[in-house]
């Protein structure tokens, strides 16, 4: 039998700045012990235009004129994700990283203003790790508009970026970054939000099904997993926990914006597994104290069917100025720390 040979990789994916820099390890870090390194797509369906004009384009500058026939088979609803198998991984399970709305992947490698992210963290934490694209989102390609989704992208504005995320007041933005203005103790490194806006990505508010059959695809194949998930992301975790529970191991529910309504969802079917809820600072701001009220009241009903919700608010911790962007805000990796010891402390690790 050929003996799998591990690669050692120092990671650090740096997308959103020149090639030549990267993001430093942990001082004294040891290099990460790869096993492999790969990525796959997940659901999707076979869709069908017929009755559609051919027309003549040019494909590529100088190249010849072709003719250009849609009309035949999709694949539509398809998400992707990468994995990084570790040589001697210490979690039980695979841990899985969910973006939210308007995000992809992206967000769980490097942060915007250059520090390894929290992939990197749970790596070197011994958990083989899943970074997907949702469908619609990055990797997992959009399908063709007005065909199969009818109603037009949105896009996220630098500004809604600045108050949703809970980076500063509306009189506190502006395009020039020294006069910016963010919360009192912000932790998001508000001087780089424009590589936070180098990865945004076109959403829609109608491919919600095709989400959640994707991510149901994705957890039937690689499950049972945990979860940390961010955001419009959470929604789509706690119902595929709903839906599958045995391929669910936890969630940590990092600033859930929405959360299955429990008077229509079978919540009970959940309750065999535990759920850390992770909020920041500011949340008497825009819609978040709507968003949280919804989302305690999915924990409130997942605690009466018999689960665990337990609750990490960092400002009752006394970590204040934490944004939206935990992932990415100035202490990431004391709240990662944070995360990992529930981990441990629900028996996720091996001993």
């Amino acid at each position: 039998m050929k003996r799998r040979r591990a690669i050692t990789l120092a990671l650090a994916a740096a997308p959103l700045r020149p090639a030549s820099a990267q993001a430093p390890a942990p001082a004294g870090a040891a290099p990460i012990q790869v096993a492999s390194i790969g990525g796959l797509h997940f659901g999707g369906e076979v869709r069908t235009l017929s009755g559609l004009p051919v027309r003549e384009v040019q494909t590529a500058a100088g190249g010849p004129i072709r003719r250009l026939d849609v009309n035949g088979d999709f694949l539509v609803g398809q998400m992707y994700a990468q994995y990084v198998k570790l040589a001697n991984p210490r979690a039980r399970h695979p841990l899985m990283l969910w973006h939210g709305g308007g995000l992809s992947g992206t967000c769980w490698e490097d942060t915007p203003d250059g520090r390894t992210g929290w992939q990197s963290f749970f790596l070197r934490q011994g958990h083989d790790t899943w970074v997907s694209d949702a469908f619609e989102r990055g990797r997992a390609s959009w399908p063709r508009f007005p065909e199969f989704i009818q109603e037009e992208p949105l896009f996220r504005t630098l500004r809604e970026a600045w108050l949703t995320f809970r980076f500063g007041a509306e009189d506190g933005w502006a395009l020039d970054p020294a006069r910016r203005r963010p919360f009192p103790g912000q932790r998001f490194p508000v001087d780089a939000i424009e590589n936070l806006g180098r990865q945004a990505i076109p959403r829609w508010t109608t491919t919600n099904p095709q989400i959640q059959a994707a991510y149901d695809a994705y957890l039937q194949r690689v499950g049972p997993a945990v979860i940390i998930v961010h955001s419009q992301g959470c929604n789509f975790a706690f119902q595929a926990a709903i839906n599958a529970p045995d391929r669910v191991a936890a969630i940590v529910a990092v600033e859930a914006s929405g959360a299955p309504d429990p008077a229509r969802a079978e919540v009970a079917r959940a309750r065999g597994i535990p759920i850390l809820y992770v909020w920041g600072d500011y949340m008497d701001q825009g819609p978040w104290p709507a968003f949280r009220r919804t989302v305690d009241r999915f924990m409130e009903a997942h605690r009466a069917a018999g689960g665990r919700g337990d609750v990490l608010d960092l400002p009752a911790r006394g970590i204040r100025g934490n944004s939206h962007m935990i992932m990415h805000d100035d202490n990431s990796d004391e709240v990662a720390a944070l995360i990992q010891a529930w981990l441990g402390e629900r028996g996720l690790m091996r001993g």
